[in-house]
């Protein structure tokens, strides 16, 4: 498999009014992606792949501009589908978030099944790498089924113990070239 990094989304303007998917990056989530589009181990990777949703196509184009690339945007890269909730205040969100991954054959209060968006999500990954093989890649994402897509790289179960740090979002791992994945690792951390 091809050499890729993995990131997630950092913080985002939440706006209970407007629908998740639509929330762009806070002005904070912005400055940190500017910060980690100057690490220099950054400049190997040759592709930036975006999901559909707004946060991520944000991020993905900082970066690419950084990297004097542009952003494709991929279907099926989106975070797990949560409409049948919406938002949720942040306590709620958590709870629901621990029983997405606790029970990943179940759909719990409509959200689509971990074990579905964990499916979706490789299939996804594998499917964008296979269009460019040998080209380091870098996804832009989402915490959740980023944290699916490691726990089948990695062979674990899915489990919320894989989970990025909370540190609002802004987290990658590397995986691929026949390596098993790195832990995650904050934008901070750098490359």
């Amino acid at each position: 498999m091809t050499r890729f990094l993995y990131l997630t989304h950092p913080q985002v303007r939440v706006d209970p009014a407007v629908p998740v998917p639509e929330w762009g990056l806070s002005d904070l989530g912005a400055a940190r992606t500017r910060a980690f589009a100057a690490a220099p181990g950054l400049a190997a990777f040759r592709r930036v792949v975006a999901s559909t949703e707004v946060k991520a196509k944000e991020a993905a184009q900082i970066l690419a501009d950084a990297l004097g690339l542009q952003v494709a945007v991929r279907a099926g890269l989106h975070e797990n589908d949560r409409s049948a909730t919406g938002y949720l205040p942040e306590p709620e969100f958590q709870a629901v978030a621990d029983a997405f991954f606790a029970r990943p054959h179940e759909s719990v209060r409509g959200w689509e099944k971990a074990a579905d968006a964990q499916a979706r999500i490789v299939s996804a990954v594998t499917a964008a790498l296979a269009e460019a093989p040998g080209t380091p890649t870098l996804f832009v994402g989402h915490g959740g089924v980023g944290t699916l897509l490691l726990c089948h790289l990695a062979g674990y179960p899915i489990a919320r113990v894989h989970d990025q740090p909370p540190v609002g979002g802004g987290c990658w791992f590397a995986a691929g070239a026949g390596a098993a994945p790195t832990a995650w690792r904050t934008m901070e951390e750098g490359l």
